[in-house]
């Protein structure tokens, strides 16, 4: 029988950890130092989630004064000619487009779950990212297929889950809007409640903002053709029953996900990172929804509110433009562990090196065995 971290001895190791934190360094600032001799000179390309290096020509939003950067680095393939993309996922949480900080042992945590999740949805959804000897399953580097990038986040629901965001089915539902991203819906959704089919509803892919829009927007713009379209949101349907089987065993609902996708060299649509992450999903757990839904039927309560092991937990804690204190910090992520045990099944072992450590010996490992 697995034996989980409780709650304390989560909040134990979260603190032993910050308690070494002492600065952080940023992808771009680990480059420019020289610790990594082939990649000095590159320009990162800053994420929410994770900051990519690749070759070529790029660009992305500067937070602090709203400008476009552009930038271009020098060609980088693989030994077998593949262009590359190194992805370096991070520590940072934003919510509501604002970057509230960093949480504790989350590039890790999200990590281990994009790829227990990818390896048992690869026949089903492709994967760009390559196998590099050495990296465990929670390092904070991957090394992937540099794709061409099909520009919209394809977002796939199953309730409507109450939330803050303004791309949400929710929001628009409670505006007094009945038809979304295509689909018409009826009267008397609840908050947290099934809809009555898994909806795919896209979003455009921005630097700045996403909007939810319908399959015809995105074909009108050229931003997907139709064949491409229906091929992921087939595939992604699939992966969505997979899952929700897997996770009804474990005890828990998948709510909704977003993933995205690019055609690789061989003309193939595979997903990108990053894939049914507690950053990217909402999971609930099953016998709490199952309670709350009788109590509710009963009139015993008057709105769901489900646990829920997602980013939405920490949407809770979030304040104008205030970034998270300390405590909030923690108690993020020790609800991070907690979902994680959750979903894998088995107790969460960190590598309680510092972030900078692990960025540079992972890509140091990819270096080594990817380039020429």
């Amino acid at each position: 029988m697995t034996v989980y971290l409780t709650p304390d001895e989560s909040r134990i190791l979260v603190d032993r950890y910050m308690q070494k934190e002492d600065k952080i360094y940023s992808t771009q600032e680990i480059l420019d130092s020289g610790a990594i001799p082939v990649l000095k000179g590159f320009k990162v390309k800053p994420g929410k989630v994770s900051d990519s290096i690749f070759g070529g020509w790029g660009s992305y939003i500067e937070k602090s004064s709203g400008k476009k950067i552009g930038f271009e680095n020098p060609p980088l393939f693989t030994s077998s000619g593949l262009p590359l993309r190194i992805m370096v996922r991070t520590q940072q949480i934003s919510t509501h487009d604002i970057n509230r900080g960093e949480i504790p042992l989350k590039d890790q945590i999200l990590a281990e779950n994009h790829n227990y999740m990818r390896k048992m949805l690869s026949g089903a959804l492709g994967t760009s990212q390559f196998e590099i000897e050495g990296l465990e399953d929670n390092s904070n580097i991957i090394a992937a297929e540099n794709l061409t990038q099909i520009p919209f986040e394809n977002v796939l629901r199953a309730y409507m889950a109450k939330s803050t965001t303004s791309t949400s089915l929710y929001q628009h539902y409670i505006g007094g809007v009945r038809e979304f991203c295509g689909h018409f819906l009826p009267e008397g959704l609840i908050a947290n409640g099934p809809l009555p089919y898994v909806m795919d509803t896209p979003s455009t892919k921005s630097e700045e903002h996403d909007e939810s829009v319908s399959p015809d927007i995105l074909f009108r713009k050229m931003l997907c053709s139709q064949r491409d379209y229906l091929q992921i949101r087939n595939s992604s349907l699939f992966a969505f029953g997979i899952i929700s089987q897997f996770l009804k065993d474990r005890g828990l609902i998948a709510v909704d996900t977003k993933t995205e996708h690019g055609i690789n060299k061989k003309g193939k649509i595979v997903s990108q990172d990053e894939i049914w992450t507690m950053d990217s999903s909402r999971f609930w757990l099953l016998k709490d929804y199952n309670n709350q839904m009788e109590q509710y039927r009963n009139g015993e309560i008057k709105e769901l509110n489900p646990k829920a092991y997602s980013k939405e937990f920490a949407r809770g804690f979030s304040k104008g433009q205030d970034g998270y204190n300390d405590e909030q910090r923690a108690q993020i992520a020790v609800r991070y562990i907690e979902g994680l045990q959750h979903l894998l099944g088995k107790r969460f072992e960190p590598d309680m090196r510092t972030s900078q450590e692990r960025i540079i010996n992972g890509i140091e490992k990819v270096v080594s065995q990817l380039l020429v």
